[in-house]
């Protein structure tokens, strides 16, 4: 059942009961059931739309899928990155992983593709100036 058809039953049940509308418990009663009505009316209104973002959603994959097929041949392991011009870095603010060059890295930071948070790196270490303690220089 519904809740649409259970609110149905319910002001059924009401009518049935012969609620007075002139007392103050009866026009209580009767606002109540008129907005679990509004509600009820709302709530299909919004399965209906998330229905079809359902079928957008599936149509979207659909079309992912077959552009995944015809450019990469659907398997993404015989893409061929360069892993020693790759970086892997993360956002300190939603632990999003990104891979960068090291023109992205000469340019001192990125904004996270995923959250928009200005991520800031210092490439010093890679021409020798590590001031860590730990490596040898």
């Amino acid at each position: 059942m519904t809740i649409s058809e259970k609110v149905a039953y319910i002001m059924g049940l009401a009518e049935g009961m012969k609620i007075d509308a002139d007392t103050n418990e009866g026009k209580l009663t009767l606002a109540m059931l008129d907005v679990l009505k509004d509600i009820a009316d709302e709530l299909e209104i919004v399965d209906e739309t998330l229905d079809d973002m359902a079928e957008i959603v599936a149509d979207i994959e659909e079309q992912v899928e077959e552009l995944d097929e015809e450019l990469f041949g659907g398997n993404y392991d015989d893409y061929d990155f360069d892993e020693d011009d790759l970086y892997e870095i993360t956002c300190r603010k939603c632990n999003n992983t990104v891979a960068v060059d090291m023109s992205m890295l000469e340019d001192g930071s990125i904004n996270c593709p995923n959250c928009g948070e200005k991520i800031e790196f210092d490439i010093d270490f890679i021409n020798g100036g590590c001031d860590c303690g730990n490596c040898d220089e």
